[in-house]
């Protein structure tokens, strides 16, 4: 089954490691990753992730000096037709410490479920293994989608 067929019509939230993969043309990731990027630019599929993506792939860029490269993710995040950048509120911080003390996940994943639990997401797309089930979102790893 390809990533767009378990994704469904969505919506989708993506942990961070998709962009990274996206932007940096991952050899390996782009079969599966390309036809859902067409989808959400498209509009057909609504797609969340949480500002923490943004701040997480705009480590290496400025730690390499690339400014390009930063703005090119920032541009991705918060100018894509189809793609929210949910801000990170109370509410998602009551929810991701909630996620934590039922699961033990580190808190930049408890950040990410909790934003697409809050955001109505059915599925959570990352290639985590350590990425919990939380039963009401479906968690697909993109290395069981090549």
């Amino acid at each position: 089954m390809t990533l767009l067929d378990r994704v469904g019509t969505g919506p989708v939230a993506l942990d961070t490691c998709v962009f990274i993969y996206f932007m940096e043309a991952s050899r390996e990731h782009l079969p599966a990753l390309d036809p859902l990027f067409e989808k959400i630019d498209a509009g057909t599929l609504p797609a969340v992730t949480s500002s923490l993506t943004l701040l997480e792939t705009l480590v290496v860029p400025y730690r390499m000096g690339d400014s390009d490269l930063a703005e090119r993710y920032e541009r991705l995040l918060t100018n894509s037709r189809g793609l929210t950048c949910e801000p990170i509120g109370n509410s998602h911080l009551q929810a991701a410490a909630m996620i934590r003390a039922r699961t033990g996940v580190h808190t930049p994943d408890a950040l990410q479920l909790a934003t697409a639990i809050q955001a109505g997401c059915a599925s959570f797309v990352t290639n985590d293994r350590r990425v919990p089930s939380l039963g009401r979102l479906d968690i697909i790893q993109i290395a069981d989608c090549l």
